[in-house]
């Protein structure tokens, strides 16, 4: 057995860091709406890259571009701040006063990355990392995105912490070496988030922050 710190914590952004999945989901309501197309089940966008579903997913919008559909959604997205979960920025203030390495992997772009910490009134300078959509080419479940945060922030993935609130961005930071992955049921119940990998089921982040700077035991 050895000995080892948390190595990172790794953070997707909605529905972990804020509860912002009410407003994405209204978008596509509105947008759908506006088409006059049924509503198919929206559990197919989260935590995934939403050209990535348009490009790849059957549905109304199959021969269309994915850029330009994305765009419309956009436009249909409510225009709010989002709200905080529970212990997010607790969480993030921990990180920094352990100086346990953090990075934000989200399938969002940068805008929406900055205008969320704002949010839990902080700013980039809060975190160490932010992999985007725009960072990878293949997003979540792919684990491109933790793999990318790890290798940049030089952290052994099997000793880093991440935290998801979907089933494909759990996928993708074990894919990615992460044995440690903490599902936050705002949006997944929490049979979907341990049979998708997490380690852990959690309401919201308040019991993560205990977890850094601890010394644990692993083979």
């Amino acid at each position: 057995m050895t000995s080892t710190r948390v190595s990172a914590l790794l953070l997707d952004l909605d529905g972990t860091l804020v509860d912002s999945e009410p407003l994405h989901r209204r978008g596509y309501e509105l947008f759908f709406a506006a088409k006059d197309w049924d509503v198919p089940d929206l559990d197919m966008f989260t935590g995934r890259r939403a050209l990535d579903v348009f490009a790849t997913e059957p549905g109304p919008w199959t021969g269309l571009d994915p850029q330009a559909v994305l765009d419309e959604v956009l436009a249909h997205v409510p225009d709010e701040d989002p709200a905080p979960v529970l212990g997010a920025r607790e969480l993030v203030l921990a990180a920094r006063s352990t100086r346990t390495p953090l990075a934000i992997v989200t399938s969002a772009g940068p805008p929406w990355v900055e205008r969320s910490l704002t949010s839990l009134g902080l700013g980039l300078d809060s975190v160490d990392l932010v992999v985007t959509a725009l960072d990878v080419v293949a997003g979540k479940p792919d684990p491109e995105g933790f793999a990318l945060a790890c290798e940049r922030l030089g952290a052994d993935p099997t000793a880093a912490v991440a935290a998801e609130d979907s089933p494909a961005g759990i996928r993708a930071a074990r894919a990615a070496g992460v044995r440690r992955v903490m599902g936050i049921a705002t949006t997944h119940g929490a049979d979907a988030l341990l049979a998708a990998g997490a380690a852990e089921v959690h309401a919201d982040l308040r019991p993560l922050a205990p977890l850094l700077g601890r010394v644990s035991r692993r083979p």
